[in-house]
């Protein structure tokens, strides 16, 4: 992540300087930038000239202090709170009182890891999609004590880098992996149920709402473990609230190494040799399907818009630019009619009688008030 970054400032003109005190770090990321733009130039994205001015822009450093005049550090290491508190302690006794420290974190509370600095107001969350070069969404997100000043530049400056831009509350997940957490934890309760099979389930969602990937293809894709770390972690930072609960069909693949697409096994087989299950393309299960997945999306969303994590515009903008929804979640409440979407809500809610069902408050009064999230 920490190279994808140095590259796309690069590329916008910027000397920078990727720090690791890992020697081996250091070289692997060389040499992904050489290949990177090697394909580039064979592709004739960039011409060789422009390929060689953004590498020499880039400069690797076993030293941290390697230059002290950096306007920006974004810190990509490991998720791990105390680590990340440690790094911003030297970071912050590094670099001038005027830089802007950024955490790239994905799940941890930016408040948190600026509580380690005497000067917590210069600290930012800057979170980037993986590959950070190819997707366009950037999360900034604010610390309870980040200055107006810090919010505006640093705002500024990755939109000047060609990002799209959405503010998020410093809530777990921000807004892209709170909001996406239905679409992976309903297929798995779906699924586990025995209402219908993963390949099933991935065709009704691809057939129906035109996602490019199912969403069990996409935790493969992601890979298992990762997937089912940032769920832990949102379900722990929301203390154990039921609408964010891990799956243990996914914590089973887990502890069995079934990591997805890079262990070779995942919910799918993906040896040469495999023989995957083929979907039951029956068209009211696949409905069914869709609009249970779709209103628990939508659910998410509007309880973000409510809960002022982010506008209206930025969640939808997060969702289709950050994991590439084929549209906005509240425009698709829309579409659909929020009468029809609480409806679902409710039927599920009495079914079940689980808390992981209950209707957003910001739902129920557009409903009472014949209101819509785009008017």
């Amino acid at each position: 992540m920490g190279t994808g970054i140095a590259q796309v400032a690069a590329a916008y003109g910027h000397d920078v300087y990727i720090y690791d005190n890992n020697e081996a770090a250091l070289r692997n990321s060389k040499e992904k930038l050489k290949k990177i733009f090697a394909r580039l130039i064979e592709k004739e994205k960039i011409s060789e000239i422009e390929a060689t001015r953004i590498l020499n822009r880039i400069h690797h450093s076993e030293f941290i202090g390697v230059t002290e005049d950096c306007g920006i550090i974004i810190e990509a290491i490991v998720e791990i709170l105390e680590n990340k508190q440690e790094a911003f302690r030297k970071l912050e006794k590094t670099f001038s009182e005027n830089a802007i420290l950024a955490t790239n974190t994905s799940s941890l509370s930016v408040t948190s890891i600026a509580s380690a600095c005497k000067k917590p107001e210069r600290v930012i969350g800057i979170h980037f999609f993986n590959p950070a070069p190819i997707l366009p969404l950037v999360e900034i997100v604010p610390g309870l004590n980040t200055s107006q000043h810090v919010i505006k530049e640093t705002r500024e400056l990755i939109s000047a880098w060609g990002k799209t831009t959405v503010v998020a509350k410093d809530t777990p997940g921000f807004i892209v992996n709170r909001v996406a957490r239905p679409f992976y934890g309903e297929a798995l309760r779906i699924y586990e149920e025995g209402f219908a099979d993963f390949a099933t389930i991935d065709w009704a969602m691809k057939e129906f709402g035109n996602f490019k990937m199912g969403p069990f293809e996409l935790m493969d894709l992601i890979g298992n473990d990762v997937n089912y770390e940032v769920t832990k972690k949102v379900f722990e930072q929301f203390y154990f609230d039921p609408r964010f609960k891990p799956s243990q069909t996914q914590k089973l693949l887990v502890d069995a190494k079934h990591f997805g697409k890079k262990s070779g096994k995942g919910f799918y087989d993906y040896s040469d040799a495999a023989k995957n299950p083929k979907p039951l393309t029956d068209p009211k299960l696949g409905k069914e399907i869709f609009d249970r997945i779709i209103a628990m999306l939508i659910n998410e969303a509007a309880d973000a818009v409510f809960m002022n994590v982010a506008s209206v515009k930025d969640v939808d903008l997060a969702m289709t630019k950050g994991v590439n929804y084929p549209k906005g979640l509240c425009e698709w409440a829309d579409e659909i009619g929020i009468d029809a979407v609480v409806d679902r809500l409710q039927n599920l809610y009495e079914e079940y009688g689980e808390d992981r069902y209950r209707v957003s408050p910001l739902l129920k009064r557009m409903k009472k008030d014949g209101k819509k999230f785009y008017e």
